[in-house]
């Protein structure tokens, strides 16, 4: 099982008093790296709300927001800025006559401006509060995990995808090797014909036929290879997939193909060898994404 670094949580708690809501969204990134945003009531909370993140997400860019209001302020009448919202709507007034244009529902208009109406804060978090606060904090944590693993079952299926597209090409390599070993002999048997008779000698023809093929032979790249397949494989399926320890196999694979391509000596090998590294560089672009 793989998890993605890619993730999105939201919880939210409301009763008669308060309503409280956690998000939490995560990137790409080497190390944990939390930017919090809490309301000022929670600011003494900072340090626990950090550790609660690590406790949950372990690896990725994680970005918290925590948002709590007082649902006894609003019945109390007392977010009305009411300063401001006159201003608002002499401003809106003197724009319309401005303009010649009939004004709208200026009323409205002032009332939905930005600070006028707000949402007003506790002043002071409580031990019962912060708990409420904490759990939905960790509720949004847990979905934010549930994402994650639906992302990486669906990086998953793609790796499967790549490793078999890799497997398939590597035995198509290998179906070809002898007969590329025997254009080779053709090609040096044909340059050698050219030179005169008198001039070769068979059994040094041999030694350096042998030579070469021992020199471009491709066999233990091959069994190299097909074993980094297998792990790569044998990896996903673990309880939990590290995306550091795909990322080294992966760099073992491309070692193989690069060293395959290197000896190829083949044009139908070296259209092979291009498809194993296009499937292969999907891989390493999504491997960075894996917890």
């Amino acid at each position: 099982m793989i998890l993605s670094m890619t993730g999105y949580g939201k919880s939210q708690f409301e009763n008669d008093e308060i309503t409280i809501s956690a998000e939490i969204k995560t990137l790409n990134s080497k190390y944990l790296d939390a930017s919090i945003k809490l309301p000022r009531t929670l600011s003494a909370y900072e340090i626990e709300t950090r550790n609660l993140l690590s406790e949950s997400l372990t690896r990725g860019k994680v970005s918290l927001s925590v948002e709590i209001a007082d649902k006894r302020a609003t019945a109390e009448g007392g977010q009305i800025n009411r300063e401001l919202l006159k201003a608002y709507f002499t401003t809106y007034q003197q724009i319309a006559s401005e303009l010649n244009e009939a004004p709208p529902d200026l009323f409205r208009l002032a009332a939905q401006s930005p600070d006028v109406i707000q949402n007003k804060t506790l002043e002071d978090v409580d031990p019962e509060t912060w708990a409420l606060v904490r759990s939905c904090i960790k509720e949004a944590a847990k979905h934010c995990n549930d994402f994650r693993q639906q992302e990486g079952d669906a990086l998953e299926k793609d790796f499967k995808h790549n490793i078999d597209q890799i497997s398939e090409t590597l035995a198509l390599i290998q179906k070809q090797v002898p007969e590329r070993n025997a254009n080779f002999r053709e090609r040096l048997q044909s340059q050698l014909n050219e030179l005169p008779k008198d001039t070769i000698d068979e059994n040094r023809f041999e030694q350096e036929m042998i030579y070469y093929l021992e020199k471009l032979d491709i066999n233990e790249e091959i069994v190299r290879l097909s074993n980094h397949l297998s792990f790569f494989k044998k990896v996903l399926a673990e309880p939990y997939s590290s995306g550091k320890k795909l990322g080294f196999i992966s760099q073992e694979i491309g070692r193989e193909i690069n060293t395959i391509g290197a000896k190829a000596n083949d044009a139908v090998i070296q259209h092979h060898v291009v498809r194993m590294k296009e499937e292969l560089e999907k891989i390493k672009e999504q491997v960075l994404n894996i917890l």
